[in-house]
């Protein structure tokens, strides 16, 4: 097999399980409300359900990267499929609150052993070059998921199809996926185990692998703060739009059109940071989403909708700039614990970011949080210029 076809199987199949892990953990958004109704949960019952699905992911990715040096990054994706697969199957057979609860735990076991797995094999499979442009195509990758199966849950709720066949049939495309990146990835000798290289070559004295401290902690830094404005801005972006006099119902297709813009901007901003350099990038990225918040907040209602796809471009494409950077700042043989330690932050600050501005605006009002979200967008640059010159590409 020739290289660039081999790295494009590689990368179109780390592409396919982030769509489908994605799209499960996205399909919640939708499914909840309708797992409310048929079983009469309250609001705190819901909170409990979705916090079992995100604290299950968060407490497991940290360490799927160490894991994955024992059982190889191919083995763990599969079997994060395969968890989220049967997870959702078994959800579609559910008859009470705790049984449901086991379910979403098995989901988010499964979708904690993903992002930094995939990132890893992705980032070594373009170590030579072209990381950050397959990182945006992957990082892309995910938002189409999220699209897709949302999209398909709404389409099949309008036909009448009953909750239930639709779970199963995700969970069923899940398994499938997982069969289909275990034979890829083993044909294309992809994510395998690495404990014997690292007996052979003497990499197991070198720990996590960060060869610079300072950069990596700008970089957690960076990533912690450009999270919670993506999460903090998501969660109540539909209700910010409500405020403008937009009925409920119609608020709630912004977030649509802001992961639209999203899906394109997470590729579009990693073949950015390859032709003008990381540190360009993400300042011009961050002055941008700033800009853009300030724009939808002033601007009358149907100009908002209309900036809002824009807006999701710079919004979230800023992970491709970010992500590519793993790869740069940690050994080799350890870039799937940088990942994970990356996507750890990331998950911190998605639980905390929406605590802090729900708080903000219950006491201050949305529109000062909106103008909050925006400063701190700004506050992100600074600790990108911790990296030494080597990891920011070209300036």
């Amino acid at each position: 097999m020739r290289l660039d076809r081999r790295r494009k199987s590689i990368l179109a199949t780390c592409c396919g399980a982030h769509a489908i892990q994605d799209g499960l953990g996205a399909s919640l958004y939708v499914l909840l409300p309708v797992l409310a109704q048929a079983f009469g949960l309250s609001y705190a019952q819901i909170g409990l359900l979705r916090s079992v699905n995100n604290g299950a992911m968060t407490l497991l990715e940290m360490s799927s990267g160490v894991i994955s040096e024992r059982l190889g990054e191919r083995n763990l994706l599969v079997f994060g499929l395969v968890c989220a697969g049967a997870g959702y199957v078994a959800l579609s057979m559910a008859e009470s609150l705790w049984i449901l609860a086991v379910c979403l735990f098995v989901v988010g076991v499964g979708g904690a052993f993903q992002h930094a797995l995939s990132s890893s094999i992705v980032s070594s499979t373009f170590e030579a070059d072209g990381r950050r442009s397959a990182l945006g195509l992957y990082n892309s990758s995910g938002d189409a998921g999220k699209l897709a199966f949302t999209g398909l849950f709404s389409l099949a709720a309008g036909l009448g199809i009953a909750w239930q066949g639709v779970v199963s049939a995700f969970g069923m495309a899940a398994l499938i996926g997982a069969v289909a990146v275990f034979f890829t990835l083993f044909s294309t000798a992809a994510g395998g185990r690495r404990v014997g290289v690292e007996a052979h070559d003497g990499t197991a004295a070198i720990g996590w692998g960060i060869q610079d401290r300072t950069g990596f902690t700008g970089l957690c830094i960076a990533v912690f703060l450009d999270t919670a404005i993506q999460t903090g801005f998501l969660t109540f972006l539909a209700f910010f739009i409500a405020a403008k006099q937009v009925p409920l119902s119609l608020a709630t297709l912004a977030v649509t059109l802001t992961l639209v813009g999203g899906m394109l901007g997470k590729a579009a901003c990693g073949f950015l940071a390859e032709r003008i350099g990381t540190r360009a990038a993400f300042a011009l990225v961050q002055t941008l989403t700033a800009g853009g918040i300030v724009a939808v907040l002033l601007s009358e209602k149907t100009l908002a909708f209309v900036l809002l796809p824009v807006l999701g471009v710079v919004l979230q494409g800023s992970t491709s700039i970010t992500y590519g950077l793993v790869g740069d700042l940690v050994h080799g043989a350890r870039v799937s614990r940088g990942f994970a330690l990356i996507y750890s932050v990331s998950s911190l600050s998605g639980l905390l970011g929406p605590i802090f501005f729900g708080l903000l605006s219950d006491h201050h009002g949305i529109e000062t949080t909106m103008i909050v979200m925006a400063a701190i967008s700004v506050l992100a640059i600074p600790p990108i210029a911790l990296l030494r010159p080597k990891a920011l590409g070209a300036v």
